[in-house]
């Protein structure tokens, strides 16, 4: 080896020196010249191949962090979600719960001034009371089922136990509003009929007062947090301890008038628990006609969907919008739609597009909003073309 060094290498590097004391032949120096030309390529290649290996390494780092970082994002938004539901979830109970407390004390209070009392619309608004704390159980058991995350077989979570448990609420509040009606009617009847109706006591009107005040109050932070929240079964609850309040005020004027002008009109009392029953039959008929339409995928109203179109169309490029779908799925929305855009446009820039439209509808109608938007070309003459 050193030998070949010796007669190959240092010759022919003092010839490319033009170094004359050293005689070489012609099939020397044509060897000695692909030789060198040989040797300068392989270390050429060398050289290439580490640089595209560092590259490769610097680029697959990047990758690697591009990718964690996004992990890391979704991560971040995930538990984000989670926080914001549990929050929901205890504002929900806190509320509930509270409702629930109210609902027992005064099924007690309403229970004992009915009977003590002689008030037949007291004791109608005690049963009205011990359905607001069924349904309270409802809501709690329904809320808590409806805000689990979507799994394998549910693609699009569980939103709909709350809609089920507002349908819930909603048939047993017309129930109560028929059974009130019912009650009131006959004794109207009787009364018509010349029966001397017992005249209602103090008591049973100290009791309608004290439910009017809690009812309302239960009815307005329980509105509220439905609302924040988006839970139509809160909101449906809430309604359900104003409905108790509208009848508390109807029992509370006729026991007050039977109290005041005397025995003879003691027919004031169920003839309240009779107008007080048809705001509940209105109430309750509300509910479960929006239970059904969400049971049953209807579309959203004409202005949100009108709403969700301006979005999308003020998307630059946007050439039409067409099949556009949209349901409510407990507390959230599910958006489809296909949008038309120049054929020109690479996957890259569609996607963009595509993905503002999707962000500006969450900020609009909320984060967990399901949104999903099929890309068309723009038809040329009612045909899609292929671009140039």
């Amino acid at each position: 080896m050193l030998f070949s060094l010796r007669y190959h290498i240092i010759p022919y590097s003092l010839y490319f020196f033009n170094l004359p004391f050293y005689p070489l032949s012609e099939k020397r120096c044509t060897f000695a010249t692909q030789f060198m030309k040989d040797k300068i390529k392989d270390w050429m290649i060398q050289k290439h191949d580490k640089r595209k290996q560092r590259t490769s390494i610097g680029f697959y780092k990047m990758e690697k962090n591009e990718k964690v970082n996004s992990v890391q994002e979704m991560a971040a938004d995930k538990n984000k979600d989670h926080s914001a539901d549990a929050d929901r979830v205890k504002e929900v109970y806190k509320v509930t719960i509270a409702g629930s407390i109210i609902n027992v004390v005064l099924l007690v209070l309403k229970f004992a001034a009915g009977i003590l009392g002689h008030s037949a619309a007291m004791i109608a608004d005690a049963i009205h009371s011990l359905t607001d704390f069924a349904t309270d159980v409802v809501v709690l058991v329904f809320v808590k089922l409806g805000n689990k995350p979507k799994d394998k077989d549910h693609d699009y979570g569980h939103g709909k136990y709350e809609t089920l448990a507002t349908a819930i609420i909603g048939i047993s509040l017309f129930v109560v509003g028929v059974m009130i009606c019912y009650s009131g009617v006959t004794k109207t009847y009787r009364a018509i009929c010349g029966e001397t109706l017992q005249q209602p006591g103090v008591v049973a009107l100290i009791a309608a007062i004290v439910s009017i005040v809690m009812k309302e109050w239960a009815y307005q932070f329980t509105v509220k947090a439905g609302k924040k929240y988006h839970s139509e079964a809160v909101v449906a609850n809430a309604w359900h301890h104003r409905s108790d309040a509208l009848s508390s005020i109807g029992t509370m004027f006729g026991i007050g008038g039977a109290i005041i002008l005397g025995e003879k009109w003691a027919v004031l009392d169920p003839l309240a628990a009779i107008v007080v029953s048809i705001f509940i039959i209105k109430a309750a008929w509300g509910l479960v006609m929006q239970s059904v339409k969400e049971l049953t995928d209807a579309s959203l109203p004409e202005t949100e969907e009108d709403e969700i179109l301006k979005i999308a169309n003020e998307e630059q490029g946007v050439g039409e919008i067409h099949n556009l779908r949209t349901r409510r799925i407990g507390n959230k929305i599910a958006i489809e739609m296909h949008v038309r855009m120049p054929g020109s446009l690479s996957l890259y820039e569609a996607h963009e597009h595509a993905t503002h439209i999707e962000t500006r509808l969450k900020q609009h109608f909320g984060a967990d909003t399901h949104v999903g938007i099929h890309l068309e070309p723009v038809k040329v003459n009612g045909k899609y073309q292929k671009p140039e």
